[in-house]
């Protein structure tokens, strides 16, 4: 091992573990502490205004921008008993993270003097430059203006010295910019669509809810060890290394003891996520090495996905303070587990029902059955689309292996549920529908309570499995932004239920009692998905690749092509009917996809040429150089016998000059591609020659980990996967 790299892995290895924050209340005591929640609001604003915020909230009326000011006044009043001294619009921008502005609470009082000032204007509207954001063309450089706006669904909060308000993103033009515009148009659709077809059951019912539950997985890596990877300092993913001879084959990192270190970081992140009122429920050791966990109790999709957004950036601050760096990247090791975000998506009544729970009689069943099988209708219908709402160029390399979805976008129901939609497409209309709950199992040993088995299995492979009340979308990305993915299942399960609604009303305005207008409506529905976007088996095999194929299923695997879809008219019909997207603002998002992913696999690219040519080709030079002079030696001293002397070294000698020739051809090769690609001027075809690119990494990739294995380990310039993967 190199001096340097000594000294670098020695440094991380004695790291010590870093005190979580100690604090001795209950969670419950300071659960939310830093959020102006619906206490502090009883406790600053005056009952009038609270009544009409919480309107506002709760039913989506308007609120009258009079109240603004006071609304602001409480909210400092607050803010400055916790230390604030600043404000900000706090939005999420098309770069897949969030955004701030900070400005102090400090204005002129007029006598010459500083006063704290912050008014129902700066509360509801901010001015950040449109035009240095990704917009798609919406926004030229010439024009610069855009604008935040305050969502009163989604709670203040405080960092640091600072409150921040969650917004809105929008140009001059009034074209969305960011993912939550899009996300709340989206929630109100899909309320919108199901609220009437809730009221045949239940006409208490005022409104329907999309729930999320999010699973972040990531990994951690010691910080030293990360400063001496390039690679993953930028572009949050190794582009080379040999996997480990011991990574995750033994299964025993998964739900093992949490390292210690790893536990006072995951201490503090609680900590911080339950002072921001985030309900933070589970962590755990995932698969893979240094791979973890953690997962919140189920929200409303727009406070749940903001809270995802403020757990990313807490954990990102957060682990520095313990010697770590948080990797969000879908793939940063090859050969072991990546990394998903899956979306736990359900819907539920402001009455307190969860739709995608069996019901408690018939009707209550055949509530159910109704919106799982629409549900199952829209993932159908749009199967390409809700692929491309996740595809990017780094979740490209997770999906389709140890343990991440395939990417062909199919629906596991389980044995229970499968037997009941073939069951309903072979009795009358008006059987009432029947659907077995948990059952009870003994294990054998009479002093373990008996177990109960829940109506489904679940299966990893799957991209969008049921999983007993609601459906696990597994295919997100761990660094995206759920939005983006809830977006459009939250539009497309709208559109197919205003569908559903109105062949339902046609049916019963010729006679038909609802509950057969109902069955007639579903049975063809669940004829047409049962055998196609329906599958329980493994979707790794290249027999269901076929399949899938043949059964309409989209396969497409290039990220480039897979954006196209948004654009299809298809989607723009489903997503204009639905309100949730302008045509204009489909095609300026596919401009801002395409783009990313072209700079995305161009740094890499950049990056790696650069790392083989400075690190990885002089390193296994020196080793060559040293075997050279070995053989110069063995050639001195066994001139007669050199042959047979000689031999593992002449063999290993032409081994190493083979693969530096190999690495120095193909990266120069890589280098021309790139020249040529960008000289293209459309976004799409730039972002589909950047694709065979990213192809070309994995082929550099191999013959560079082959010299690992090879040249020297003290002559290696870099930590290696066994050094990197391994906390201590």
């Amino acid at each position: 091992m190199s001096k340097l790299r000594f000294d670098v892995v020695q440094d991380a290895f004695k790291k010590k573990a870093v005190p979580a924050e100690s604090l001795t209340e209950r969670t419950s005591k300071y659960f939310g502490e830093l959020v102006f929640d619906r206490d502090k609001m009883r406790k600053y604003l005056s009952a009038s205004t609270y009544d009409a915020l919480v309107d506002c909230i709760d039913n989506g009326h308007h609120l009258d921008r009079s109240i603004a000011d006071e609304v602001a006044e409480g909210m400092k009043t607050w803010a400055m008993e916790h230390g604030v001294t600043h404000i900000t619009h706090w939005f999420q921008p098309l770069t897949e993270g969030t955004a701030e502005k900070h400005d102090s609470l400090m204005e002129y009082d007029g006598k010459g003097s500083m006063i704290e000032e912050f008014g129902g204007k700066s509360l509801i509207q901010q001015e950040p430059d449109a035009s240095s954001f990704p917009s798609g063309g919406i926004r030229a450089t010439f024009e610069a203006r855009g604008y935040t706006a305050w969502d009163p669904t989604s709670p203040v909060f405080i960092q640091d010295d600072t409150l921040c308000i969650p917004t809105i993103f929008v140009s001059y033009t009034g074209e969305a910019l960011d993912y939550k515009t899009p996300l709340k148009k989206s929630l109100k659709a899909v309320s919108d669509a199901a609220t009437p077809i809730c009221q045949m059951f239940d006409p208490k019912v005022k409104k329907v809810f999309s729930y999320l539950g999010w699973e972040q997985e990531y990994f951690l890596v010691d910080e030293d060890l990360y400063a001496a990877r390039p690679d993953l300092m930028l572009t949050g993913r190794t582009l080379m290394g040999h996997e480990s001879s011991k990574n995750q084959q033994l299964d025993d990192h998964y739900f093992g003891a949490i390292p210690s270190r790893v536990m006072e970081f995951m201490k503090d992140v609680e900590i911080a996520g339950y002072r921001h009122g985030i309900p933070l429920k589970t962590r755990h050791n995932e698969v893979a090495p240094n791979q973890f966990e953690l997962a919140p109790i189920f929200g409303e999709t727009n406070l749940s996905n903001d809270q995802n957004q403020m757990i990313m950036n807490l954990m990102n601050n957060i682990a520095r303070k313990h010697g770590f760096v948080l990797l969000l990247h879908e793939k940063p090791f090859a050969g072991i587990n990546g990394s998903g975000k899956h979306n736990n998506w359900s819907l539920g009544t402001d009455t307190g029902t969860l739709l995608l729970a069996p019901g408690k009689d018939a009707m209550g069943n055949l509530q159910f059955v109704t919106f799982f099988v629409n549900v199952l209708v829209a993932v159908q219908k749009h199967n390409a689309l809700l692929k491309a709402s996740i595809a990017t160029a780094t979740n490209a390399h997770r999906l389709g292996a140890n343990e991440a979805p395939p990417a062909i976008i199919s629906s596991f129901l389980g044995h229970t549920m499968t037997k009941v939609l073939r069951k309903l497409l072979e009795v009358p209309s008006d059987t009432p529908i029947e659907i077995a709950g948990k059952k009870g199992k003994s294990v054998g040993l009479v002093e373990i309570p008996e177990i109960f088995i829940d109506n489904t299995d679940r299966n990893r492979t799957s991209p969008f499995a049921f999983t007993g009340n609601r459906f696990e979308f597994r295919a997100v990305g761990s660094s995206a932004n759920c939005a983006g993915a809830m977006t459009t299942l939250n539009a497309a399960v709208a559109d197919q239920l205003n569908d559903f609604k109105a062949l339902v009303d046609k049916e019963m305005a010729a006679g038909k009692p609802m509950n057969i207008a109902f069955m007639d409506v579903l049975k063809p529905m669940i004829a047409s998905i049962i055998d196609t976007v329906c599958f329980d088996g493994n979707g790794y095999t290249d027999e269901w690749k076929a399949e899938a194929k043949r059964r309409g299923l989209d396969v497409e695997t290039c990220v480039p092509k897979m954006f196209e879809e948004f654009t299809k008219p298809a989607s723009v019909e489903m997503f204009t009917r639905t309100g949730v997207y302008t045509e204009a603002e489909l095609k300026a998002r596919n401009e801002v996809k395409w783009e990313i992913y072209t700079k995305k696999v161009q740094i890499e690219a950049r990056v790696l040429g650069r790392m083989a040519e400075n690190h990885i080709i002089p390193a296994a030079l020196a080793y060559k150089t040293r075997l050279l002079n070995i053989l110069s030696q063995l050639k001195n001293l066994y001139p007669e016998d050199f042959d047979t002397m000689a031999k593992t070294e002449v063999a290993i000698l032409q081994k190493v000059t083979k693969l530096i020739d190999e690495v120095s051809t193909k990266c120069a090769a890589m280098v021309e591609a790139r020249k040529a690609a960008n000289k293209i001027e459309d976004e799409r075809e730039k972002a589909l020659a950047y694709h065979d690119i990213a192809e070309s990494l994995f082929a550099i990739r191999r013959p560079i980990d082959k010299l690992e294995e090879v040249v020297d380990n003290d002559l290696w310039p870099l930590p290696k996967y066994r050094e990197l993967l391994f906390i201590n």
